[in-house]
C-alpha cells in the first residue's frame, strides 16, 4: 500500500514485525498470564507508524509477531494510549 512512486508506508516495510489487534478475550487471557495490569505492559501511542490502517483506539492490545532464525515466532504485546 504505497502512497507515492518509492514512498513506502512504515506498516509495509519488510522490517516491520506484523501488528494486529487482539480481541478483549484474548488481552484478557494475557493479562491473566502474565499477571499484570494492561498499563504495565509497554505502550504504544495510537499514531504509531507501525499501527497505521488498523483501525486502533486507546484501550486496544496490539500483538505483534516477530520472525527469528533461532526461536521461529515470538510474540510481543503493546497497550494502545493517546498521544
Amino acid at each position: 500500500m504505497a502512497t507515492k512512486k518509492n514512498q513506502v508506508l512504515v506498516p509495509d516495510h519488510v522490517y516491520v514485525p506484523k501488528h494486529e489487534i487482539i480481541s478483549k478475550q484474548e488481552a484478557e487471557k494475557i493479562i491473566k498470564k502474565y499477571n499484570c495490569k494492561p498499563t504495565e505492559l509497554p505502550l504504544i501511542f495510537v499514531n504509531d507508524p507501525a499501527i497505521l490502517g488498523l483501525g486502533v483506539k486507546p484501550g486496544d492490545m496490539i500483538k505483534i509477531t516477530r520472525n527469528s532464525p533461532t526461536a521461529g515466532e515470538s510474540f510481543y504485546y503493546r497497550y494502545v494510549v493517546e498521544v
